[in-house]
């Protein structure tokens, strides 16, 4: 029992816990509550929703004095590698580059750049929500979806007429505005059917079975407002339920969950607390800008001390 005093004085060995590394932008977009790009960030409701990605792409070209001869080989041409940073949102359908967040009206915007335009033709694809994303992220009331070169049988034409927004543009000003839709009317020599409706329409039924051979999107747009004036993309809502990530940010942390159990986590920059706020442990950087939590073993040599000194009985 003698020794049980110095043994407790001795200096305290201690481990590390690896936490997450929260990255607060991608591009120039920047990441904030409930968003994130690294597991354990965020808001678990976001989990995987968010992507950070970096495409390289390489340009060759030759010297502007050089003959055609020289300048098609590879000792007289210089190439040179670029490399873009995009934020894009993962769905069941595909990713989609995300154009701006917008904190303060709650509100993430994203294109796609496979999807016709007032300018651009291309193939149609369907754009699918999980049921998770429809719930946390829906497409916000300012968002609508025109379907454009609709099938006289179409069902938002007949049994479902009531799914496309009275009152809003005509068709006409769709085809007659837009170079890239004006081919359908050209065509039939007539203006086709189209319908401007909501995010809805398009998930309980796909373009195939709404029997509409293009659509697009887009948002705060004015209805006095010309087709060329609109702006393309889906423009999305979303919320959270208050987990305390405020007294998380004001003690200097970074709100974040456990990947296991999904709990409410606080990452501080020197301390962390698994539950509210930081103020337990200490942490400090790793080499390579990580952040590790490091904890004393009191425990552990007051428990050895005890079982040392109990030996000595």
């Amino acid at each position: 029992m003698l020794l049980l005093p110095f043994l407790l004085l001795l200096p305290l060995p201690s481990f590390t816990l690896s936490l997450p590394l929260c990255r607060n932008s991608c591009g120039s977009i920047h990441i904030d509550y409930p968003f994130a790009i690294d597991d354990g960030c965020g808001s678990p409701l976001y989990r995987n929703m968010l992507n950070c990605s970096t495409a390289t792409a390489t340009a060759t070209f030759a010297p502007p004095n050089a003959s055609a001869s020289a300048s098609a080989s590879a000792s007289t041409s210089t190439s040179v590698a670029s490399s873009s940073t995009d934020l894009f949102f993962e769905t069941p359908s595909g990713s989609y580059k995300v154009e701006a967040i917008d904190y303060d009206s709650k509100t993430l915007t994203v294109y796609d750049p496979s999807m016709s335009t007032c300018t651009i033709l291309q193939p149609h694809h369907d754009f699918l929500m999980s049921d998770l994303q429809l719930a946390v992220i829906p497409p916000s009331p300012r968002t609508v979806f025109a379907l454009v070169n609709c099938s006289l049988d179409s069902p938002v034409l007949n049994r479902y007429k009531s799914l496309c927004f009275d009152n809003y543009h005509s068709c006409d000003d769709l085809y007659a505005s837009c170079t890239s839709f004006k081919i359908f009317q050209m065509l039939s020599n007539n203006t086709p059917p189209c319908c401007f409706t909501s995010y809805t329409t398009l998930r309980f039924m796909s373009i195939n079975i709404l029997d509409c051979t293009h659509f697009t999107s887009f948002y705060d747009a004015d209805k006095v407002n010309k087709p060329l004036d609109w702006s393309y993309g889906i423009k999305l809502s979303y919320g959270f339920p208050d987990t305390g990530c405020d007294g998380c940010r004001r003690s200097g942390g970074t709100c974040g969950f456990d990947v296991e159990t999904q709990g409410p986590l606080c990452i501080c920059s020197s301390t962390l607390n698994s539950t509210r706020e930081c103020g337990a442990g200490t942490v400090g950087d790793r080499e390579g800008g990580g952040k590790q939590l490091v904890v004393p073993f009191v425990t552990l040599i007051i428990t050895t001390s005890i079982a040392i000194a109990i030996s000595f009985l």
